[in-house]
């Protein structure tokens, strides 16, 4: 499937189990990646975190999140989920892998993971914050960003494209990108914008008080060196579509869905 206008695509859906997600088209086509866009459906959660909150802080039933998560891994094929602990910054994890003589315990903390590690799979948790995924085919390496408003203005996407290149060699050339549903620029509105929101950035007004964050991580792949053609979004504003996704800016107390992707370690 082609990119449309402004690099819009049409998302590939997919339902494993009664789990809904998106696939988006231009990764699908790679071996041995494996990645979904997960939707709220389908899991165990109820109230306002119903179904499938993947989100352990937000005051959901724990067993709920924990079958949850399962539930993802299930989709993925038993996928090795790697969660970090974000807080709307611009640090970067590299994930090594697991040490046998340190599991697992506490996440570590940023807003960006990277990684070359088969079977490894990359989770951001969004509730109108973007998931920015990248793709290396060259190198085989992979990157999955949380970029919310703050990590917009703090540039976590092009500091991301400059680790991947620091760490694993990857030219922003090859890269392949996906900008996940989130805040859209008919919904992301900042009153305060002026105290909120550099005025390098007031360009990207679309009227008044509304941001098209979209087009701003499009331009930020853009200026690291990331191909316009190799830019896709899904074109999915979170606030307009809570059938669909958690959306902090439309529920206040939700659930976070889950944007996935990993390395399979099988090329053929």
């Amino acid at each position: 499937m082609a990119a449309e206008k402004n690099g819009w695509c049409v998302l590939i859906e997919k339902q494993v189990e009664g789990v809904s997600y998106y696939e988006f088209p231009h990764f699908s086509e790679i071996a041995g990646l494996r990645h979904g866009v997960f939707t709220r459906k389908g899991g165990h959660s109820r109230g306002p975190y119903a179904s499938l909150n993947v989100g352990r802080s937000v005051g959901d039933s724990p067993e709920a999140v924990e079958k949850n998560r399962l539930a993802v891994r299930r989709a993925l094929a038993d996928a090795s989920l790697i969660f970090i602990h974000q807080v709307h910054g611009s640090d970067i994890v590299v994930f090594e892998g697991h040490s046998p003589e340190m599991p697992p315990i506490i996440p570590p903390v940023g807003d960006a993971v990277i990684t070359n590690v088969p079977g490894a799979h990359l989770v951001i948790q969004a509730a109108d914050c973007q998931s920015v995924m990248l793709v290396d085919p060259v190198h085989t390496a992979i990157a999955n960003i949380h970029s919310g408003w703050r990590g917009s203005i703090q540039n976590i996407v092009e500091r991301t494209v400059e680790k991947l290149a620091a760490v694993f060699g990857s030219r922003p050339c090859d890269l392949l990108a996906g900008i996940g549903p989130s805040l859209g620029p008919c919904c992301a509105e900042f009153i305060h914008y002026r105290e909120e929101i550099p005025e390098a950035l007031w360009q990207y007004r679309t009227r008044s008080c509304y941001f098209d964050f979209w087009a701003i991580s499009r331009n930020q792949l853009q200026a690291a060196g990331v191909m316009a053609h190799n830019i896709h979004q899904s074109n999915l504003c979170t606030r307009c579509r809570t059938d669909l996704f958690f959306s902090y800016r439309a529920e206040k107390n939700t659930g976070r869905f889950a944007a996935v992707i990993g390395l399979t370690g099988v090329t053929d």
